[in-house]
């Protein structure tokens, strides 16, 4: 819990929106073994991160996500299938919170219609 802490307060230090995203990327990475939902939040954050760094959001945005699908082993996928759909769980970080709104959302829902999460 201490090093994902230690991101919050990097998102905190940093200007750029980017460099923001990416820093809240390394603290959900780092809240996984608490809750592995985290998983999702990293990939959305990383996505995020390539967006605001480039100069076509939406295009580096869906690269990003298809470059993360296209990497996962099948044991990621089965374990992130098996989460609960974005909005559907009031507890954790998949409820109705900031990953369920904006860009964060769009990334996450596409992650999960890609792996056809809550239908296992």
């Amino acid at each position: 819990m201490k090093r994902r802490l230690v991101a919050g307060r990097a998102a905190q230090s940093v200007k750029s929106p980017a460099a923001v995203a990416a820093a809240r990327a390394a603290g959900q990475a780092s809240a996984v073994a608490h809750m592995g939902a985290h998983a999702l939040g990293t990939a959305a954050y990383a996505a995020k991160a390539a967006a605001l760094a480039a100069g076509d959001h939406e295009a580096a945005r869906s690269d990003e996500v298809r470059w993360q699908l296209d990497h996962m082993t099948a044991d990621v996928r089965s374990a992130l299938a098996s989460l609960p759909p974005l909005g559907q769980d009031s507890s954790g970080p998949l409820g109705k919170g900031l990953l369920a709104s904006g860009a964060l959302a769009v990334t996450i829902h596409e992650i999960q219609a890609e792996l056809g999460s809550g239908t296992r």
